[in-house]
C-alpha cells in the first residue's frame, strides 16, 4: 500500500485497543498511579463503557499540583476534559489527524458505532505510518501567520490533489479531503482576521458555505459561495462591523488564490448577508415563488454549513425549510422540472454526443451531462424528506432509509455518480498539469473503451433518475 493510501484507511486497523481507563468518581491520586505504573500520559475517563472524557498529565500538574490541592480528595469528573473529542472507528486516518489538529491535542479517543471505547491514536501513531502525507499541510495551515502562508498552502492543497490522484485513493476520500482542506484553511483566515481586526466582531452571527462547499463536494473548480446570517437583535454598529468583517474575509480569500463567484454569490455582497428574519423572508418569497431564478437561488442555499459562528442561525433556517417542504412541494416539481432539463447527452443510438464548436470539439461539460442531476434531483428528495444535512452519499443513504429510493437504484445512482467525479478530477488534474485552466469538460476520446462503457452506463442511470424525479414529483402535471 502506498504511503498515501494509508490515510483513507479506517481508524480501526490503526488505533491502539489497550487503552487506560478509570471511573469518573475515581480519585485523582488512583489516576496518576495508574499513568506512572503504565508510564503513560492520560488516561480515559468512561460511564458505562462510554468515554465521557480526558485526564492528561497536563492536567495533573495544572489542576493539581500547580493549585495545591489534595489529589485524593478531587474525582476525576472534576478536572477531566469535557465534552470528549472523538473520531469513529470507521472514519479514516486522516479524519483522525485532521480533529487532532482542529483541536491542538495529540490524542483522540475512537469511539464505535454505539459510542462505546474502541480505542486511542495520537498523532506518534500516525507519523509513524508514513513519512510523506498530508499531515505536514494540516498542520503548516494551523500554524500560518499571513495570508502569503495560506496562499502558499492553498497552491499546496492542489498539489497534493494532483498527486493522490494517481495513486489509486477513491474519488470520494479525496472530495472529502479537499472540502477538510478548505474548510481549514478558511478557519484560520478567519481566526487571523479576528485577532489582528475584529477582535470585537459579535457572536450572534454564522459565515455559511453554500453549494457543493455547503455539501463538501468541492473539485479543483471551485470557486466562492457563501453568506452571512446575523441574530435580529443586533445593533447597527454591530452589523457595520460584519459588514466590514464580510468585505474583508472575502477580499482576503481572492488573495490567497480562491476565486470570486462569478454571479456574486458571496457574504461580501449585500444580497447574500442578512438577518435571521430577511433570510426567513426571501427564502419564503423563493419558495412561494418558484421563478428560474428563485429555484437557482433556492437550491444554491440549501446546502448551507455553518463554517464559523453562530449554528443555531443555521439550524433555524433548515427548521423553516422542512416546515414548508412537509405541507408545500411546489417549488420541489418546479426544481425537479429544471433538473430535467440537463438531459445526458445520448444519441439515438446509444452513443454519446459531445460539443462541435472550435473551442470544445470533441468534449462534453462532465457537471451538465450528469452530475447535476444527481446532486440536485437527490437534494430535491431529500428536502422533501425532510433531511437537511449532508452531501449527495448522505443523502442517498437516507433516502433508502426513509424508503424513498430503493437499495438498487441508490447503489447505481452512487456507483454512477462517482464515476462522473472521477473523471471530472482526472480531467481538472490533467489541465493544470498541461498548464491550462481546469473545468468541467473531459475529451472522449481520451477515454479508454471500458471508460466509455461505463459512461454511457452513468448517463443511462442519470436518465433513469430523471423519469424517476418526473413520476415521483409530477412533473406532468406543470402547465
Amino acid at each position: 500500500m502506498s504511503e498515501e493510501n494509508i490515510l483513507f484507511q479506517p481508524v480501526k486497523k490503526y488505533c491502539r485497543r489497550n487503552v487506560a481507563t478509570c471511573d469518573p468518581e475515581d480519585s485523582v491520586l488512583k489516576i496518576a498511579g495508574i499513568m506512572r505504573d503504565l508510564q503513560i500520559s492520560s488516561v480515559i475517563v468512561c460511564e458505562k463503557d462510554n468515554p465521557v472524557g480526558i485526564v492528561t498529565d497536563r492536567d495533573l500538574r495544572s489542576k493539581i499540583v500547580a493549585q495545591g490541592v489534595d489529589p485524593a480528595a478531587v474525582v476525576a469528573r472534576k478536572i477531566m476534559n469535557a465534552p470528549l473529542i472523538t473520531v469513529s472507528e470507521n472514519d479514516f486516518i486522516f479524519e483522525a489527524l485532521y480533529r487532532i489538529s482542529k483541536n491542538s491535542i495529540h490524542r483522540i479517543c475512537v469511539v464505535d458505532q454505539e459510542n462505546r471505547l474502541s480505542g486511542i491514536i495520537t498523532v506518534t501513531d500516525i507519523m509513524r505510518l508514513q513519512t510523506h502525507s498530508p499531515q505536514k499541510l494540516v498542520r503548516d495551515i494551523d500554524h500560518a501567520a499571513t495570508l502569503e502562508d495560506l496562499k502558499s498552502h492553498h497552491k499546496q492543497i492542489q498539489g497534493l490533489v494532483i498527486h493522490l490522484v494517481g495513486t489509486g485513493v477513491p474519488p470520494r476520500e479525496l472530495v472529502r479531503m479537499i472540502a477538510l482542506l478548505n474548510d481549514q484553511l478558511l478557519l484560520r483566515l478567519i481566526e487571523l482576521l479576528r485577532t489582528r481586526q475584529f477582535s470585537d466582531l459579535p457572536d450572534k452571527f454564522a459565515f455559511v458555505v453554500l453549494g457543493s462547499e455547503g455539501r463538501r463536494e468541492q473539485t479543483l473548480t471551485t470557486d466562492q459561495d457563501n453568506a452571512i446570517i446575523y441574530s435580529d437583535d443586533l445593533s447597527n454598529a454591530e452589523i457595520a462591523m460584519i459588514e466590514a468583517f464580510s468585505a474583508k474575509l472575502i477580499d482576503a480569500l481572492i488573495e490567497i488564490g480562491v476565486p470570486p463567484c462569478p454571479g456574486g454569490i458571496m457574504a461580501k455582497n449585500k444580497f447574500w448577508r442578512r438577518s435571521l428574519s430577511e433570510w426567513q423572508e426571501i427564502l419564503n418569497h423563493w419558495l412561494t415563488t418558484p421563478l428560474p431564478e428563485n429555484i437557482l437561488n433556492g437550491s444554491m442555499f440549501f446546502d448551507l454549513r455553518t463554517i464559523y459562528g453562530d449554528p443555531s442561525l443555521e439550524k433555524g433556517l433548515k427548521k423553516m425549510l422542512a416546515g414548508h417542504f412537509s405541507e408545500e412541494k411546489m417549488f420541489l416539481t418546479r426544481s425537479a422540472a429544471n433538473i430535467n432539463r440537463f438531459k445526458p447527452p445520448l444519441g439515438f443510438f446509444g452513443g454519446i454526443k459531445v460539443e462541435h464548436s472550435e473551442e470544445r470539439r470533441g468534449q462534453l461539460d462532465i457537471k451538465k451531462a450528469g452530475i447535476f442531476a444527481i446532486t440536485e434531483g437527490v437534494k430535491a428528495l431529500a428536502m422533501e424528506a425532510g433531511i437537511m444535512d449532508g452531501g449527495t452519499r448522505e443523502r442517498i443513504e437516507s433516502l433508502v432509509e426513509k424508503d424513498v429510493l430503493k437499495q438498487k437504484m441508490a447503489d447505481d445512482l452512487e456507483a454512477s455518480y462517482n464515476f462522473l467525479v472521477f473523471l471530472r478530477l482526472r480531467c481538472q488534474v490533467d489541465n493544470i498539469r498541461a498548464g491550462n485552466e481546469p473545468s468541467n469538460f473531459i475529451t472522449l476520446s481520451k477515454l479508454n473503451h471500458m471508460e466509455k462503457g461505463r459512461l454511457k452506463l452513468a448517463f443511462k442511470e442519470v436518465n433513469d433518475f430523471q423519469e424517476f424525479l418526473t413520476v415521483h414529483f409530477r412533473v406532468h402535471l406543470l402547465r
